[in-house]
């Protein structure tokens, strides 16, 4: 069990912790929340003991081991393997004693120890877990040194997961994995035999490998059974609750004063009127949860062009003589989203590079609308950001010649206000970097836009504005993301990548995460069997685009319900529409609500049957 009691924190005299309390039961998985800045990696050296605290306690059971990862491995020729099964200090001491020991005592404990600790099969769980974060058999027996960054970043988080300390602490673990990686790690951790607390803003791990989430706001700790829906769902339905009772205590002190500001000089009323400032100023005041920032990205809505935007036959792609991709046959129209599939290096990035123009064609055909525009962003364009100059001045060398308003309102629509705009880049912290970046890959109203790894350093606020943002955007995207949310609640096509060529995945997301972690048992989902016993007459390109055009009208009708919902239940929600002399008013605004709920329930109903119907025709 980890105590949290009353801890106090401050950094330059700003309070992070103040009198704050937390109680993590052994063996929970815990994912830790909360805005940026709040102090999430502090609570992690607070509780590593890296940092001292001003007050309170933190206390972990006798013996109890911490583990995480703090930096990557150092690059170095001793084998991926190897270096996995040094991470258990334990293990490497007692198997170098064993080696040496003479005492027939000593040798005997030793051998029962190792027998204890599993020892033997060490080296079979080592390569199981390097291979879930993507390294093959050979691979494993490479030196350090051959590895970028990145990969020595996984080599680490292999090692602490081979040492299974008794407590382990992972901050954003999924930056640095591809989705088959990610979806391998969430499902290692469900079944983690300790504790497990970890910062993360990828949702989907969040609901699926942790059983609570411990939130950090406002210096204090609160821990929340269950998923982050879950806890996004009841913090919402905790906020409306406190927020009406706001609404009515505001009511009753308007009142009480209105009573004080009467009757205060009237001698006959002064007894009464003190009474009721007495009362006034023993009301304890509501205060609200703290409500997280709100998020944005305004894309730029880009002209159409005549279908398709790209086409390519026949084709093969590479890096100089050596081809990456090929047997490319592939279409794509401006209001396609398709995400990509694959494990790293079977050429996801190759294909996002062909398809920006950036790899020219090796064979094949390539024809492309003639005034088709490409937005790209990759991880490394963050990285490449000119760290002493502002994001104003970026903008301004991207579009010369823009008034400076006009390009500090562009910025603000990326989220970054004035203070940001005037900033240098080197200061400003990775999700502000990486906004400066979507924005400059998306200046020019693209037609088509191709985002790498996009999420990484953004909070889930920002990811969901980023998924509303790229649904109401009007181009083709072309999508690669570890993020398993992002892509169920964009993509509407899928592209494997794999051997050597691109394919469409002719199942869901749901049956490809299975057949990731079941690698044995090819996936094989209910729909796909009734897909292949039906074998539905294929349509034609335009009558798909017409199911389309369908699907996108639904679609606009049940917001527009939904949006009337909402107006309506707000209004319902006034206390005054339920006073006695409002009963005529009250029933308008009831019926008025049941007849547009109604017709949401319709609209849904036909908005999922044109959805069966274009599902059906893709994957004929």
């Amino acid at each position: 069990m980890l105590r949290i009691e009353n801890i106090s924190y401050s950094v330059e005299g700003r309070p992070l912790f103040d009198g704050a309390s937390a109680t993590i039961p052994a063996g929970h998985k815990v994912g830790l929340v909360g805005a940026n800045g709040t102090g999430k990696t502090t609570l992690f050296r607070l509780i590593r003991g890296e940092l001292t605290l001003d007050g309170g306690e933190i206390a972990l059971p006798s013996r109890a081991r911490i583990g995480g990862v703090a930096q990557e491995v150092p690059s170095s020729e001793t084998s991926l393997i190897d270096t996995v099964l040094e991470a258990d200090t334990e293990r490497a001491e007692l198997m170098a004693e064993a080696e040496s020991a003479t005492d027939a005592t000593r040798i005997a404990e030793v051998q029962t120890r190792l027998a204890d600790i599993d020892a033997w099969s060490a080296e079979a769980r080592a390569a199981n877990i390097l291979k879930g974060l993507g390294f093959d058999d050979e691979e494993q027996r490479m030196p350090c040194s051959a590895f970028s960054g990145g990969w020595r970043m996984r080599v680490a988080l292999a090692g602490v997961l081979f040492a299974q300390p008794d407590l382990l602490l992972l901050d954003e673990p999924t930056n640095y994995l591809d989705l088959e990686g990610a979806l391998w790690l969430e499902s290692y951790l469900a079944k983690y035999p300790h504790t497990v607390i970890v910062i993360s803003h990828d949702r989907g791990l969040l609901n699926r490998a942790v059983g609570g989430i411990l939130h950090l706001s406002e210096k204090q700790l609160t821990y929340w059974v269950g998923s982050y829906d879950q806890f996004a769902r009841q913090r919402a339905e905790q906020r409306a609750v406190l927020q009406s009772q706001a609404k009515k205590q505001e009511a009753r002190r308007a009142h009480l004063q209105k009573f004080v500001d009467r009757f205060k000089a009237k001698a006959s009323k002064a007894k009464q009127a003190q009474s009721r400032v007495k009362m006034i100023e023993k009301m304890e005041t509501i205060t609200l949860p703290e409500e997280a920032e709100a998020r944005r990205f305004t894309f730029p809505q880009p002209g159409e062009l005549s279908p398709p935007i790209i086409n390519i036959e026949g084709g093969k792609t590479g890096y100089g003589e050596t081809v990456v991709l090929s047997r490319l046959n592939l279409r794509i129209d401006q209001d396609d989203r398709i995400a990509l599939l694959g494990k790293n290096g079977q050429g996801k990035s190759t294909l996002a590079k062909l398809l920006s123009d950036r790899l020219p064609l090796m064979d094949g055909n390539m024809t492309a609308a003639s005034k088709l525009r490409v937005g790209y962003f990759a991880q490394h364009q963050v990285d490449e950001l000119r760290i002493e100059e502002t994001p104003l001045q970026h903008l301004s060398r991207a579009r010369p010649g823009v008034a400076p308003p006009q390009l500090r309102a562009q910025l603000a629509g990326f989220g970054l206000g004035a203070a940001q705009a005037e900033t240098e880049v080197g200061r400003l912290s990775g999700g502000q970097k990486a906004r400066l970046s979507l924005l400059l890959a998306t200046l020019h109203a693209p037609h088509m836009l191709i985002l790498d790894e996009p999420t990484n350093h953004l909070d889930i606020q920002s990811r969901e504005a980023l998924m509303e943002a790229l649904n109401a955007y009007e181009g083709a995207v072309i999508l690669v993301t570890h993020d398993m949310h992002l892509l169920e609640m964009v993509a509407d096509r899928l592209w494997l990548v794999k051997d050597g060529t691109v394919a469409p995945f002719e199942d869901d997301l749901a049956a490809y995460r299975q057949m990731l972690l079941t690698p044995d048992k090819p996936a094989r989902s209910e729909k796909t069997a009734a897909k292949a016993e039906a074998k539905p007459k294929k349509l034609s390109r335009d009558a798909i685009l017409a199911l389309r055009s369908d699907v996108r009208k639904c679609e606009a009708r049940v917001e527009k319900l939904n949006d009337m919902r909402d107006k309506l239940a707000k209004k319902l929600a006034d206390p005054e529409l339920y006073e006695d002399t409002r009963a005529g008013e009250l029933e308008t605004w009831n019926k008025k609500y049941a007849e547009v709920m109604q017709g949401l329930d319709k609209a849904e109903a036909l908005w999922m049957t044109a959805l069966e119907r274009l599902e059906k025709a893709q994957t004929a």
